[in-house]
């Protein structure tokens, strides 16, 4: 289990939003925080902690001026922390090597595998084609529905009918070296993690798995090591003091 921080960029900023506010038709969001500092200087920051494998995220659509916005600031990042870090948001199999290519150790795909409900075993074949199994992460990030986990695309706003349970961590594992989860529903609210979740991916680890939403304390971060079975990486965002939260970064970055 170890901490693996994030760089959440919006309109070309570092922010941090409450993860189920995202809007394609007016690009807001709701705002937790919006940093004075720009990629590059997180990418330095965990670069001289050694906090190997965290992950970017650029949350506006592809295509838009604002996504251009996010890349710049991605390219900042990367470029502090070449081979350091991960980078999802708009990844296809077109675009994918040029953020390899930009410094990002892996790409992290959601939308372009999870498309029109389902999982596309097409998209995912060439995903994986294009930057190799090792270098693909896929994001199953979900929210709760009927008692159970539903993979949700395009900035978390669409379901899909893929549940995150056995089968699908077992099936998907053999395609991708990680998994990142966001609990959407709870993501950016620091109000705790969602246990069923986080029991499940504990129960079901196969490959490396980060858990990400809702962690505002110590005792969060103790009780996800207990469900996760010690075997879970973990996110923490709002709740950083880097962030304008309570939770000091340096003491954070120390877990292990």
């Amino acid at each position: 289990m170890k901490f693996r921080p994030c760089i959440d960029i919006h309109n070309g900023q570092v922010k941090q939003i409450v993860g189920g506010t995202l809007s394609d038709k007016s690009g807001r969001a709701k705002e937790n925080f919006v940093s004075e500092y720009d990629g590059a200087f997180y990418g330095g920051l965990y670069k001289r902690f050694g906090l190997t494998g965290g992950h970017i995220i650029l949350l506006n659509p592809a295509g838009s001026t604002e996504y251009e916005a996010d890349k710049q600031q991605a390219y900042k990042a990367l470029q502090a922390f070449c081979g350091g870090l991960q980078i999802g948001g708009g990844i296809t199999a077109d675009n994918a090597a040029d953020f390899i290519n930009m410094g990002a150790s892996h790409v992290i795909v959601t939308s372009y595998v999870f498309k029109d409900g389902r999982i596309n075993f097409d998209n995912l074949d060439k995903m994986v084609q294009a930057v190799g199994r090792e270098r693909l992460v896929l994001d199953l990030s979900c929210r709760q529905r009927d008692g159970e986990y539903y993979i949700v695309t395009d900035r978390w706003q669409k379901f899909t009918d893929v549940v995150v349970n056995n089968a699908t961590i077992e099936r998907l594992s053999e395609y991708c070296a990680e998994f990142l989860v966001h609990a959407v529903d709870v993501e950016g609210k620091a109000s705790g993690i969602e246990v069923s979740l986080a029991k499940t991916l504990g129960d079901n680890y196969i490959i490396p798995t980060t858990y990400a939403g809702g962690i505002s304390s110590f005792e969060d971060i103790d009780k996800l090591r207990e469900l996760g079975k010690g075997r879970i990486d973990f996110t923490v965002g709002s709740a950083l003091d880097i962030f304008g939260g309570s939770m000091k970064f340096e003491d954070v970055a120390r877990i292990k």
